[in-house]
């Protein structure tokens, strides 16, 4: 595969808190309702707050791993678009989740993923989601996302 040049950040037009609210407002992310949180030049930073809805158990009031999952899957996408600078087309082909623990029950899931190369068709993505203590992560991420557009 042939390696992209890789910006030092975002190109100037591209705004990623923008991106995230499109992205959010439809399907899945909308219906969990992640939010944006911040942005670096290779990664992007979301939060799913806790809510009765996105329970899996509710004898525990876990969250259900699927709503981590969709975070950690947008997390990871906005990162890729973020290093292409632009919102542009793209398939996750493969996300990896390592669950390592269960979420505590009543606080926020912030996820971040980081985009960590990029080629001309493929971007390779990893991250990690968490309660409140980024050295205690509920899972782990790992994946790739094929660019689906011409460019």
């Amino acid at each position: 595969m042939e390696a992209m040049a890789d910006p030092a950040s975002p190109a100037p037009d591209f705004d990623p808190a923008a991106a995230a609210r499109l992205v959010a407002a439809f399907g899945h992310n909308g219906a969990i309702g992640a939010r944006f949180l911040g942005h670096g030049a290779d990664w992007a930073e979301l939060a799913l707050d806790y809510r009765e809805d996105l329970i899996g158990d509710e004898a525990s009031g876990v969250l259900a791993s699927g709503p981590i999952i969709a975070l950690m899957d947008m997390a990871t996408s906005i990162a890729v678009w973020i290093r292409r600078g632009a919102f542009r087309p793209q398939a996750t082909l493969d996300l990896r989740v390592d669950y390592l623990r269960t979420a505590i029950p009543g606080r926020t899931v912030v996820g971040r993923g980081e985009c960590y190369r990029l080629t001309r068709r493929v971007a390779f993505v990893r991250g990690q989601a968490h309660d409140g203590d980024s050295a205690d992560p509920i899972a782990h991420v790992a994946g790739t996302f094929m660019m689906t557009d011409e460019g």
